[in-house]
């Protein structure tokens, strides 16, 4: 029988044992068990433009050990997701390229091109833009008035994550932590080992 021994602020769970002592636990098994932490590497989340999926995907990211970070370089926009906590910044330098993962959650924003022509030339290690994939989205004639090459465009990933028929803000979020954990990780996504 399982228990859960403690709770962090929010009624997320700290650790949680079971009672199966014949059971054989390996490295996973300790993560998931609490009982060891898992690797640990330098990983930022920059959500870019505050909406309610940016809400949501800071929220899982800093649970998935992320550096969450809103990129918005609207003040205005950025002060209903600053009570939550979450690190701010205007746009995306300073934040380390290799251990980026940038995902912008408005397509309609005239900042759009700007903010991913950036994202390219840093050559960040994840890019991807929310959208509807049965037509071209905004970005890509946005980045083209930009002078933007053809080959770079193409490294936008769109959609986004894991293909969950996601309908809310909350799952959009969900599906695109999961993709990007799989991406990580070298994995396909979905149920497939």
């Amino acid at each position: 029988m399982a228990y859960l021994p403690g709770r962090r602020a929010g009624g997320k769970l700290i650790a949680m044992t079971d009672g199966h002592e014949d059971h054989v636990h390996d490295a996973s098994c300790a993560v998931a068990h609490g009982t060891a932490r898992g690797t640990a590497e330098d990983r930022v989340l920059a959500a870019v433009f505050a909406s309610p999926v940016a809400s949501y995907l800071l929220r899982y990211g800093a649970d998935a050990g992320y550096r969450a970070v809103l990129v918005e370089p609207d003040p205005e926009r950025s002060k209903s997701l600053t009570a939550d906590g979450f690190e701010l910044a205007e746009s995306l330098a300073g934040i380390d390229p290799d251990s980026a993962d940038v995902v912008v959650t408005d397509h309609h924003r005239p900042e759009l091109g700007v903010l991913l022509r950036d994202a390219l030339a840093a050559k960040v290690r994840w890019v991807g833009i929310m959208g509807n994939p049965r037509h071209e989205g905004p970005h890509v004639a946005a980045l083209t008035e930009l002078g933007v090459p053809a080959s770079e465009i193409t490294k936008v990933h769109r959609p986004i994550g894991v293909n969950i028929g996601s309908r809310t803000p909350a799952e959009i979020a969900i599906a695109t932590m999961a993709g990007l954990i799989a991406d990580r990780n070298g994995k396909p996504g979905g149920f497939t080992f």
